[in-house]
């Protein structure tokens, strides 16, 4: 039976080496270890060097990849007490393989340097030595070899280098939690996101070390260094005491009219793009520089109405904000505005339709105390405007005209009041009428498709029925003689 070897450089375990001199058929069988107790000391510290040259070895030092496995061993094997040198050690037998772990265990922390100094001057604390040591680590990164991990956490330096020097110009600060400034409404905003852009400096605001405010009218962020330097007012205010649009289409008066200055800045532009790049808002037609003007993008109300035109154009920051809260709003009255529209665009006449009809069966909920149970009027709730009256718009029910969404949404809610009224309320039904013209068919309601109104009376008849008979309204007729006759009776004090 062969002995069993640890794979374990130069020796074998010492309790094997007594398993083996206790086996039957060895030469060894049956002797003592000489000097047992002065051998098993030695033993045991060779066993502990062996350990720590073992534990060294396999846990190289990250931050010195210039090194080889080799070269790791052979400063180990220099560092480490020379314990070999009092008794030669039992070679491997030829053919084992040399045990070499080249695993980083990562859970005691050993791969990190913790202790070095960064590059550039990480612990600099005024601006000026920031700055040198941003310098310093941009220069150290252009040296490294690319796509190298020094250069990763060279390039890591530098953005801590920067997010502290950007702490120390805009310091943080104990700052309260509402603002009121110029009718904005600002509030402190706890989220650390940093996607934001300040709408006064046009700068990213890092919501990790700076604070930043936002207009809960008119969502106006910027950071708190720049509440001061507003100097535009809440569009929120505009819209509340001028709720109405710009109806010409992008009335350009021309840059000398602004002395060629910003329309809310002042600061001086140019079309040639020197000092400032002047951009043109499409809503109000004015000039603008390139920090109050981002080329946003919105629709314009003046195009909608005059050329059923929805195509996005550039407008500046002031005009999208303001274009973005009067989205909603029912200030359009397309009859007075532009009355052709509606015999160029059929979706228009539908949806008029089917709001006369709505408007005419809001008295039916009025008074029915099922359909107030049901709240059924709240399913208009998002276009309150619509139970009000058939004639004004906002630039939100224009759009969805135009897509087709509102035609199918109203067909809906038109459906589920008819059915209200004709079908599973009884005193809805009650208040029918029944043609006085021809005294047939079935109960008729003013929102039919078949049915005339009068204007009058508001008596409902067969259309066919209103429109053959050339006599006056049958209920109209009726009132006029019961006014006559109360008129014409004597008193009875007249009698006496």
């Amino acid at each position: 039976m062969e002995p069993r070897w640890e794979s374990r450089p130069g020796r074998c375990h010492p309790c094997r080496h007594d398993d083996y001199r206790a086996m039957p058929g060895s030469p060894l069988r049956g002797q003592q270890r000489a000097g047992a107790p002065r051998a098993l000391g030695r033993w045991a510290a060779m066993e502990y060097d062996e350990k720590l040259a073992r534990f060294r070895q396999a846990h190289l030092n990250p931050f010195n990849k210039q090194l080889g496995p080799r070269q790791h061993e052979q400063r180990a094997s220099e560092e480490a007490p020379d314990f070999a040198s009092e008794e030669a050690l039992p070679e491997l037998p030829p053919g084992e393989p040399e045990f070499h772990c080249t695993e980083r265990v990562m859970d005691l922390g050993l791969s990190e340097d913790h202790f070095s100094r960064p590059v550039g001057l990480f612990l600099a604390s005024d601006i000026q030595q920031l700055r040198q040591a941003i310098e310093e680590c941009k220069q150290v990164i252009l040296e490294l070899p690319e796509h190298s991990e020094k250069q990763k956490d060279a390039v890591v330096r530098l953005i801590h280098l920067r997010l502290k020097l950007q702490e120390l110009k805009d310091p943080n600060e104990d700052e309260p939690n509402i603002r009121v400034l110029l009718e904005h409404r600002f509030y402190k905003e706890k989220s650390k996101s940093v996607k934001q852009t300040c709408d006064k400096c046009n700068t990213i605001i890092w919501g990790l070390i700076q604070t930043w405010y936002t207009c809960t009218g008119c969502y106006y962020r910027c950071h708190s260094k720049c509440l001061n330097l507003i100097s535009k007012p809440c569009v929120r205010s505009k819209v509340s005491h001028q709720a109405e649009y710009e109806l010409n289409i992008c009335p350009e008066t021309g840059l000398d009219s602004q002395d060629y200055r910003c329309a809310e800045c002042r600061a001086p532009i140019s079309l040639r793009g020197v000092p400032s790049e002047a951009r043109q808002c499409d809503y109000t037609g004015q000039y603008y520089c390139s920090h109050c003007h981002w080329n946003d993008l919105a629709i314009i109300p003046a195009r909608v109405v005059h050329n059923w035109d929805f195509e996005p154009r550039k407008v500046s920051r002031c005009s999208m904000r303001y274009l973005a809260l009067m989205v909603s709003r029912p200030v359009l009255r397309l009859r007075e505005i532009n009355p052709l529209l509606f015999n160029y665009v059929e979706e228009l006449v539908e949806i008029r339709k089917l709001r006369q009809d709505i408007l005419l069966m809001k008295p039916y909920f009025i008074t029915c105390r099922e359909a107030m149970e049901a709240r059924l009027l709240l399913q208009l709730q998002d276009r309150q405007h619509f139970v009000e009256n058939d004639e004004m718009y906002s630039v939100q029910d224009l759009l969805d005209a135009h897509t087709g969404r509102l035609s199918c949404s109203l067909t809906e809610t038109h459906t589920l009041f008819a059915k209200h009224i004709k079908l599973d309320c009884e005193r809805c039904q009650a208040k029918g009428f029944v043609c006085e013209l021809c005294r047939e068919g079935d109960v008729l309601f003013p929102f039919d498709s078949h049915t005339s109104v009068c204007t009058e009376c508001s008596a409902v008849f067969h259309r066919d029925c209103y429109y053959d008979n050339s006599t006056t309204c049958p209920k109209c007729a009726r009132l006029t003689l019961r006014k006559q006759s109360l008129f014409q009776e004597p008193g009875p004090d007249v009698d006496a």
